[in-house]
């Protein structure tokens, strides 16, 4: 264990690591049910999906842990997943096999802007304000999310000066159906723990939600809670090689365009979320300190810490598409296990094994209904929506961009035009101010893309 992980010299031991490794997972165990739900939508298969969640977070967290040898787990992402369905295949038409594809082709990118020392351009590139405010208007979008699977909002189908039957006002429900009860239970159980600081409040609020559910009739108990769900898993995992997938995305020159515009706006999600978990877990702990940010930016190889991580980080979307997920990014919950001690890679090797243990358990995890995952996406909302406090809001142009970002991505129902909106912004603010130098070359080109992308949708290309 010494050799491997070194303890000793991250000031750490066995009993540390796998009391912060359990303490990260059970922190953020809830995705194992929250993806599944998620990505469902979209057509694939919700055992299949399971499956693949908990392969891809069992082996992107354990290439964390051996290859970069920090604390920090790896599996698909809050937010990204919903891109996934809600953007990619509901908004733009793609079905989820073409979808897998562009998120190993993202992964792949990743990987080669990574290894080719882009991706810390691309960090550089983007100023602090508009990282800040993409993290937390995802964090926003999720709990939208949330609160619509909650049942907690009714839609008006008739708006005074509006068109019938167009359904654009939202009210909220009187809770008069056990779904959003079982959800309004579940989110305030879940708030009483984070506040009585319990570790596992989420995952518990769900298992509470999920009881409730059952004991109130909204969900019934399969047969045989130890029934083999592994087969659907044959669906999903490489499903993308032919058609539909690689075969269909690239065998239409009008998807050409779109495909481009969504493989960059997953790399560029995955990429703020990624290095905003990493440098605001890393450098109170010390895991990332400014040595190790100095070595990524000065250093040629994998020399520091964090382009170790952000190597892992990228292996793990491209290997997590092959068996069916979206993609993979490091998780902010694992502040918890930093926060109980964690320091090195001993953690994370703790994660996955305990993800590994929830395969034979499908069949129990399937009964867990949308209203007790919804709690755990508000909350992750409220915890995500922390970056905010970093906005500098009396100076107008950081606060014009970073709410412009919030209001598109949330009203829009549309990550990548929150982000669109942000770069748009901060660009028209910096060049109308005289500043127009400050703005890094590779944010005007991803601005471009951007604008493209609006003029495409507007000749209706797309």
């Amino acid at each position: 264990m010494e050799k491997i992980f070194k303890l000793k010299e991250n000031n750490t031991n066995i009993r540390t690591e796998i009391i912060a490794g359990l303490t990260t997972f059970f922190t953020m165990a809830y995705i194992i049910f929250v993806n599944p739900d998620i990505l469902s939508a979209s057509g694939m298969p919700w055992n299949g999906v399971f499956v693949a969640t908990i392969i891809a977070t069992a082996v992107g967290t354990l290439i964390m842990a051996f290859f970069a040898n920090v604390p920090y787990a790896v599996a698909p992402g809050m937010g990204l997943n919903a891109f996934f369905t809600y953007t990619v295949c509901f908004g733009l038409g793609f079905v989820w096999q073409e979808a897998l594809a562009m998120v190993f082709i993202c992964g792949i990118v990743n990987i080669i802007i990574t290894v080719t020392k882009v991706r810390k351009y691309i960090i550089k590139s983007i100023p602090k304000s508009l990282q800040l405010a993409i993290g937390g208007s995802i964090g926003l979008f999720i709990a939208y999310i949330g609160i619509k699977n909650a049942g907690f909002l009714n839609y008006l189908d008739t708006v005074d000066g509006l068109t019938p039957g167009v359904a654009v006002v939202p009210e909220l429900a009187r809770f008069d159906n056990v779904g959003a009860i079982v959800a309004l239970a579940g989110l305030v159980i879940i708030v009483v723990l984070m506040l009585m600081k319990v570790k596992g409040a989420m995952l518990i609020g769900i298992v509470a939600a999920t009881i409730i559910a059952v004991l109130t009739g909204l969900v019934q108990l399969p047969s045989n809670l130890f029934e083999n769900k592994m087969g659907d898993v044959g669906v999903v995992a490489f499903s993308f090689f032919g058609k539909p997938g690689f075969g269909s995305l690239f065998g239409d020159p009008g998807k050409i365009l779109p495909v481009i515009l969504v493989i960059f706006a997953f790399s560029l999600s995955d990429t703020f979320d990624t290095v905003g978990t990493f440098i605001g877990t890393g450098r109170r702990s010390g895991i990332f300190d400014e040595a190790d940010e100095k070595a990524l930016i000065e250093s040629s190889g994998f020399k520091s810490k964090m382009e170790k991580a952000l190597f892992a980080d990228a292996a793990a979307t491209a290997i997590g598409s092959l068996f069916g997920t979206s993609n993979a990014t490091t998780y902010v919950e694992s502040a918890a296990g930093i926060g109980v001690g964690g320091r090195t890679g001993l953690a994370s090797a703790v994660t996955a094994v305990l993800f590994i243990l929830c395969l034979p358990l499908a069949a129990l995890f399937a009964v867990v209904p949308s209203q007790a995952t919804a709690p755990a996406l508000i909350v992750v909302g409220v915890l995500m929506a922390e970056s905010f406090g970093g906005i500098k809001w009396d100076d107008i142009d950081e606060a014009l961009p970073a709410f412009l970002t919030v209001l598109i991505m949330a009203f829009a129902y549309n990550i990548s035009y929150g982000i669109a909106a942000g770069f748009i912004f901060y660009c028209i603010a910096k060049i109308v101010r005289g500043k127009g130098k400050e703005v890094h070359p590779i944010l005007y080109v991803s601005t471009g893309l951007f604008v493209l992308n609006f003029v495409v949708l507007a000749v209706g290309v797309i």
